[in-house]
Order: C-alpha cells, then sequence, then structure tokens
C-alpha cells in the first residue's frame, strides 16, 4: 500500500561546508521541482514550451520528463501535428493518480475532496453534521470517509497526504487548532489526532489563506503579486493576503482575520462595538430567504433570483458594510485585486457596480490607483483546491522523494 509522501534520505544530506556551489544531485531535484510546478500550475504543456520556460536544453529537459514519467508523477502524449509549427513536440502532463486528500470542517458539515496533481477537484463529499461537530467528532467522520475512499485511490494512484482547511486560527509549524470560535475549538492538536486516525502525514491550515493561496495560483488572483482574499462562509468572514509574491501569515500564521475587525457600530460608551462579520453574514442572508440551510451555489442562485424587499434591503446593507472595511483594507494594504469567496462573492453578483461605488467613498488608494474587485473563480472548489496544495508542496519541492511504480 502506498504512503504519504516522505522524501528520501538523500534530501537531507548535508553538503562539505568545504564545497561552494550547487551539487549535480542537487540541481537535478531543482530542475525536476520547476518542471512538475509548471505542469501543476499551468497545466499540460508541449516539451518545447517547457524547455523554453525553463532555459534548459532539449536533451537536459527530455531527461527531466522521463525521469519524472519513470516515478509516474507525468506521463506523454502526442501532439496535434495539425496545430504544430514544425517538428511536433510531445505534450506533457501531469499524472493525476497521483491525488490529496481535502477536509474542510465547518458548522454544520464536514467537506472531504479529493484533488488530483494539476488542481482538479475529481472527488467531493459534504457529511450534514446535526450539531457544530468537536474536533474529536470531526476527525472521526473524516477518518470514516478517508478509509473509504482510499482502497480505490491507492488501487491505481497515489495520496500525498492530507490537508485541512479550518476556519480559525491555526499554528504554523504543527497544525494546532489554538481558536476556532465558531466551532468552539480551542487547542485542539487537530493534525496530530486526524494523521493518528488516517496514518497519513496531515497538515491543517486557515481556510481564508489556503483560499487566498489557491486563487493566487489557479484562479482570479492569478499572475498578480499583490492581493487581498476574503472569504464568507458558515463559520464568519476570514481573509488572506499575498504580498509581494507570498502569504502574509504573521508572526504565527494568523494574518487575515478580517472578520473580527470592529468599528461598524458602538456601544453605549461610543466605543466601537460590532464586527464586521456580525454585519455581514450569511446566516441573516438565510433568514431573510426564509431558509435553514443551502450550499454555497444554492445560496447565490436563490440571493440571484430574489425579488423580495427585505432581500434586497439586506443586501445593500451588507454590501454597504462590506465597503466600508473593503475600503479601509486597501488604505493599509494597497493590493491590485480583491477577491470575494464564498457568501461575500454571491452578494457582489447582485450589484458590482455599487460595491465599487462604496469602495471609492471609502478608500483613500482606490482613488489614487485602480483596484478591481472580483469574485473567486474557483467555486466551490476552491476551499478543496486550497487544503490539497498542504499535501503537494513536499512533492512539488522533491520530486525525488516520490518514487517509482506505486507498492
Amino acid at each position: 500500500m502506498a504512503g504519504p509522501f516522505r522524501p528520501d534520505s538523500t534530501s537531507a544530506t548535508l553538503m562539505s561546508p568545504r564545497v561552494s556551489g550547487v551539487g549535480s544531485d542537487q540541481l537535478r531535484r531543482h530542475n525536476l521541482s520547476a518542471i512538475l510546478t509548471l505542469l501543476h500550475h499551468d497545466g499540460s504543456q508541449p516539451r518545447s514550451t517547457l524547455t523554453a520556460r525553463t532555459g534548459l536544453n532539449r536533451s537536459t529537459v527530455a531527461a527531466l520528463v522521463g525521469e519524472l514519467i519513470d516515478r509516474r508523477l507525468v506521463y506523454e502524449t502526442e501532439p496535434d501535428p495539425t496545430r504544430q509549427v514544425g517538428r511536433p513536440s510531445p505534450t506533457v502532463n501531469a499524472d493525476e493518480r497521483n491525488v490529496g486528500i481535502a477536509i474542510n470542517p465547518e458548522i454544520d458539515a464536514i467537506t472531504v475532496g479529493v484533488v488530483a496533481l494539476g488542481g482538479k477537484v475529481t472527488t467531493r463529499i459534504r457529511h450534514e453534521t446535526a450539531t457544530v461537530p468537536t474536533a474529536g467528532e470531526a476527525v472521526a467522520i473524516s477518518a470514516t470517509i478517508v478509509d473509504d475512499l482510499r482502497e480505490g485511490l491507492e488501487k491505481d494512484g497515489r495520496i500525498t497526504g492530507i490537508g485541512v482547511a479550518v476556519p480559525g486560527l491555526v499554528r504554523a509549524g504543527d497544525g494546532l487548532v489554538k481558536l476556532a470560535p465558531h466551532l468552539d475549538w480551542v487547542d485542539e492538536p487537530f493534525a496530530a489526532m486526524l494523521s493518528e486516525a488516517t496514518g497519513f502525514d496531515v497538515s491543517v491550515g486557515n481556510d481564508a489563506s489556503l483560499g487566498a493561496m489557491a486563487e493566487h495560483t489557479f484562479g482570479a488572483g492569478r499572475g498578480l503579486d499583490n492581493l487581498m482574499y476574503l472569504n464568507g462562509g458558515p463559520s464568519g468572514i476570514g481573509g488572506g493576503v499575498i504580498a509581494n509574491g507570498a502569504l502574509l501569515g504573521g508572526m504565527s500564521g494568523y494574518a487575515g482575520e478580517f472578520g473580527h475587525t470592529r468599528g461598524f457600530g458602538e456601544d453605549e460608551d461610543g466605543e466601537p462595538s460590532a464586527t464586521l462579520e456580525s454585519r455581514v453574514n450569511r446566516s441573516d442572508l438565510l433568514h431573510a430567504l426564509g431558509i435553514t440551510a443551502a450550499s454555497a451555489d444554492e445560496l447565490e442562485q436563490l440571493l440571484l433570483e430574489s425579488t423580495d424587499p427585505e432581500v434586497l434591503a439586506l443586501v445593500y446593507r451588507q454590501l454597504r458594510w462590506l465597503g466600508s472595511a473593503l475600503g479601509d483594507s486597501i488604505n493599509i494594504l494597497n493590493p491590485q485585486r480583491v477577491v470575494l469567496g464564498g457568501f461575500l462573492g454571491s452578494i457582489l453578483q447582485k450589484d458590482p457596480a455599487y460595491l465599487g461605488e462604496r469602495v471609492a467613498a471609502q478608500s483613500l488608494v482606490a482613488k489614487a490607483v485602480e483596484v478591481s474587485i472580483a469574485r473567486a473563480s474557483l467555486g466551490s472548489d476552491l476551499l478543496m483546491i486550497g487544503a490539497a496544495e498542504l499535501t503537494f508542496a513536499g512533492l512539488l519541492a522533491d520530486p525525488t522523494g516520490y518514487g517509482g511504480a506505486a507498492a
């Protein structure tokens, strides 16, 4: 049975301090990583394109692709000769039999997905819960679903590990869920618990930060070095910031908690009281629509179709509050684009121009430079893709740690 990705012992070998430069093995790992990462992020490409993009010569790229084929990480297909100029070059494809398992615990459900190398979600299972799941219950539900999936996934392919997107503060390094207020989790060693229950390596991250990474790599923030992402889900509003091409994590990985910023109302002493997510939230939208539960896609459809004055008034009220928050954040972070996911993307769709006007009225920076506002393009796949990226990180960094044929 194939296990999780683990680098082989040679990858940890230290070079002698008397030797300068880059050793041939290290250089080979770097080049293998570069090719596999290009295929994972940008899709199938002719071998000639990989040659041009990496700056390596044709024979070197051919040898590297051959090694990745031997390791069952990529495969080649014949090109369409009618769409080629000159000698056609084989097309190199990421092997989708290599998959990561993604998990998103929420207040009303546990969602488990399978994401193939290349970023395609191939399976999604939503297990609804009658009550907010404890960390132990989330582990048990997740482990049962993973156990049902693993035999089929490992029959012809391999699982790189499990990535978890949690709506809360996740400590960088060990996956401890320091605080997930809507789940009522405090100091839960979720990564260790789930790893023990499944036998797989488990990585845990904040859901909105993982969403920011996914949109930056595959979605609406692709190609942009400075991006602000806000996600609205059942557990509130979280966010992530891409600054100069890298995720802004902060000292412990807790950066991006936009939903808990205050200043959206005053208490009896004139002090800021209400948080953004108390003013802009999913539960109020459901209540106005007269329903108690809905998937993200169902909620969006209902909002777009509704002509109920109460629903419309609420949507515009939430857009006003959201515009105020975004304007302040743009002043601080100066992003190229703001990407909205979850129900925030849904209310944006109701009247994008109105939200843009509110942001422009609030933001000094938005008056000086062009800041675009877009909805997340990955839809309901977003958190699955973001969580799975945690499982692919080691493989992409060092493909040599991933052996040949599956056991």
